[in-house]
């Protein structure tokens, strides 16, 4: 399956990389201009400076509590639409969130990902992601019939009339989450129904451990699985060579230590951040709260945009001490007070039946760090006194986590 769904998957990855730095400051001019709310947010920046990753990751992160907030005060989109006519659909995310659909027929990019899974045009789509509310039934039902397919709008639930409907319809596509699919063919076995016409699933919304992936596999299923999020739609997806997720086409992706918009090393655990040049709804830096790493290489299928691990748990590590609550952005400024701070963690826990916090460093090797100084460095910014402790290089678990609360609520 060494087809690509277009050209610009296989581009030498400098070509990628000036181009995309050579649309964004157009790109952020218009968007500015179209999205109060945006303008707001990106207040002083001028557009024409920001044309290479370093000068990107000098303006500020937008993250969910930062949007919701702009929503409440100016709803339904806080102002970062720029549509410039009413949207085709409005959907509510948990929040709550609104979001627009964007304009045109693959608005979220899904098609890319559905070929990368296998799917072709003329084949029958049976699509168990939820269309109530919320947009995930539609980024897979309009990716798939952008490409070519016909597309039975499952949604969620009646799990025996769903066996019944691919037993019918013979689908040679699945999409929806990873476990769901298995509930469906159990169901179809236990009527004497054949569902054996599915071929290829696209999974997304949850794990799909590798002992699920052959037992599907076990029944003639090739499973890939999408990172997509309702804000951005697809931004990341699997290939045959399930070696990483290949970043989709038209986003920046940048992993930045949770809490902050500081870049991590590349194989280094952090939050995703992303760029979207969609010009309907222009998120710029926009934080997901979801944790990946960058692989090393390129994805051996052939396509040469950026690999990353998938995701790897969510960065919202807020953490209450105390009484108070510290977050991960509060250790970034203990790190940047003291620069030969490479990683830090936070590890709470309970000694005599009090919160205790100990901060656990790695140093630039040969750098001499005073543990007392970012003692004092820590109380200043926590409001909260702390252990500090110097700890080898490499020796902190490399999960993105910030803060660890090892207390035990048991």
């Amino acid at each position: 399956m060494s087809e690509k769904f277009d050209t610009r998957e296989t581009r030498n990855p400098e070509e990628r990389e000036a181009d995309l730095f050579r649309r964004l400051p157009s790109f952020l001019a218009k968007a500015v201009s179209a999205a109060p709310g945006l303008a707001a947010h990106l207040a002083d920046i001028d557009p024409a400076e920001v044309t290479s990753r370093e000068a990107l990751a000098r303006l500020p992160v937008l993250r969910k509590p930062q949007l919701m907030a702009a929503q409440k005060a100016n709803p339904p989109f806080g102002g970062f639409a720029a549509m410039g006519r009413p949207p085709e659909r409005v959907f509510l995310s948990p929040g709550p969130v609104w979001e627009p659909q964007s304009a045109g027929a693959d608005p979220w990019g899904a098609a890319r990902s559905l070929y990368a899974a296998g799917f072709r045009p003329g084949d029958v789509v049976h699509n168990s992601f939820a269309y109530h509310m919320t947009p995930g039934g539609f980024i897979l039902d309009l990716g798939a019939r952008a490409l070519g397919c016909t597309v039975f709008p499952a949604g969620t639930g009646m799990t025996e009339m769903q066996a019944q409907a691919a037993a019918a319809l013979k689908p040679r596509g699945w999409c929806g989450t990873p476990d769901y699919l298995k509930a469906i063919l159990e169901k179809a076995e236990e009527l004497g129904l054949d569902c054996s016409s599915i071929k290829v699933a696209q999974v997304s919304g949850g794990a799909l451990f590798p002992s699920l992936r052959e037992e599907y596999a076990a029944r003639g299923v090739a499973v890939t699985q999408c990172y997509a999020t309702a804000d951005l739609g697809v931004i990341a997806y699997e290939t045959e060579a399930q070696q990483g997720l290949v970043l989709n086409e038209d986003f920046i992706l940048e992993v930045v230590r949770p809490g902050t918009g500081d870049l991590v090393a590349d194989g280094e655990v952090g939050e995703i951040v992303v760029t979207s040049f969609n010009a309907s709804y222009p998120l710029v830096r926009f934080g997901t709260g979801d944790m990946t790493k960058v692989v090393a290489g390129q994805s051996p299928c052939g396509r040469t945009n950026t690999l990353i691990a998938g995701w790897m748990g969510r960065a919202d590590q807020r953490t209450k001490v105390k009484g108070m609550f510290v977050d991960p952005e509060q250790v970034g400024q203990v790190m940047k007070r003291h620069p030969e701070i490479v990683r830090a963690r936070l590890v709470v826990s309970r000694a005599e039946e009090q919160d205790v916090m100990s901060l656990k460093f790695e140093a630039e090797p040969g750098a001499e760090v005073s543990c007392d100084a970012v003692g004092v460095s820590m109380r200043e910014v926590t409001k909260l006194g702390s252990f500090v402790e110097e700890v080898a290089p490499g020796s902190l678990p490399n999960d993105g986590k910030v803060i660890e609360d090892a207390r035990d609520y048991d």
